[in-house]
């Protein structure tokens, strides 16, 4: 599911998107952002009937053998531990993933996917990481549960050509891939032998979590203006093109959050902020961020702009 960091990364997107274009049309935007969030869910899934899906050709690659007039030793007793794997028949049988399916309307059906599947499955095979599977003795579901837990996180999740696939198929999702990756592993973990697959909703708490969204998103333009003077007069007169943009932004969003968002500790706000701006900025961007936001705690919380509902939720 996704969690508050990466919705305040989409949000983040979305107000550059914004304030880069002359179009001012606020809810265009805030809608595109919902649409972009909503099809992680589509990437989640592809992910998973990944897996369904090269277990279903190595299937296929042994129905359709041709027999050989002199048969060697592994064509009379295949190797069948892949294709049996109890693990992943959990996953093609369940009623829950393949409604998401037909929902989401996610299939890798069709010749050109067919064939991007085996060249993935051809490098698969040739892996360290299957080699070991196919060759230990050991036959349980535990087993069969940790070689797909590495076969993804070692092939899968790597593997240029579906990344190539994902990004023809959404310009988002090259960008959203590690965390919708990170939801998988999360749902490959929590299966046991006697459970049946189930998937993870997109958010934690869907009403509280779009809330978020809406509120952080539109709170930020709405106080556009006076927070660019904020920043202005407490990056010592400094021009704002002179700022880098992203900056600027993250700036005005940790500001209207301060100020927006009673339940939220000012400590969570300022940490969520400057960690985004560590990996999406410059590299002295965290530290800019953190003392304007320092700056910027100081200068509300004496004008009373920052009210909090909970104790210690100011430290």
């Amino acid at each position: 599911m996704l969690n508050r960091r990466f919705l305040r990364i989409k949000i983040l997107q979305s107000l550059y998107a914004y304030y880069q274009s002359g179009d001012k049309d606020q809810g265009k935007y805030l809608n595109d952002l919902f649409l972009s969030i909503d099809r992680i869910y589509e990437l989640y899934l592809y992910l998973i009937l990944s897996i369904t899906e090269l277990n279903s050709l190595a299937k296929e690659k042994f129905e359709n053998k041709t027999p050989k007039i002199f048969p060697t030793k592994d064509d009379i007793d295949p190797n069948m531990k892949w294709i049996e794997n109890a693990f992943v028949s959990k996953i093609i049988n369940s009623i829950e993933f393949n409604n998401a399916l037909k929902k989401h309307k996610v299939s890798l059906i069709g010749v050109e996917n067919k064939e991007m599947l085996k060249k993935v499955f051809k490098q698969i095979i040739q892996s360290e990481t299957y080699f070991e599977y196919m060759n230990n003795s050991t036959f349980n579901f535990d087993e069969d549960k940790l070689f797909v837990l590495d076969l993804f996180k070692n092939e899968i999740a790597n593997s240029e050509l579906l990344h190539h696939f994902f990004e023809e198929k959404s310009m988002y999702w090259i960008h959203d891939l590690d965390h919708a990756c990170a939801m998988v592993l999360k749902t490959l973990k929590k299966v046991d032998s006697d459970d049946s697959f189930s998937l993870l909703p997109l958010y934690k708490e869907k009403d509280n979590e779009k809330d978020f969204i809406v509120k952080l998103y539109q709170n930020t333009i709405k106080s556009n203006e006076e927070n660019e003077r904020l920043i202005t007069k407490l990056a010592d007169n400094w021009e704002l093109d002179r700022i880098a943009k992203l900056d600027v932004i993250l700036l005005k969003m940790g500001i209207a959050e301060l100020q927006t968002f009673r339940e939220i500790p000012t400590k969570v706000t300022l940490n969520e902020i400057i960690e985004i701006a560590k990996y999406y900025s410059t590299p002295k961007s965290s530290n800019f961020v953190n003392g304007i936001l320092d700056k910027a705690v100081e200068s509300l919380d004496s004008q009373n702009k920052i009210i909090k509902s909970g104790r210690g939720l100011k430290e």
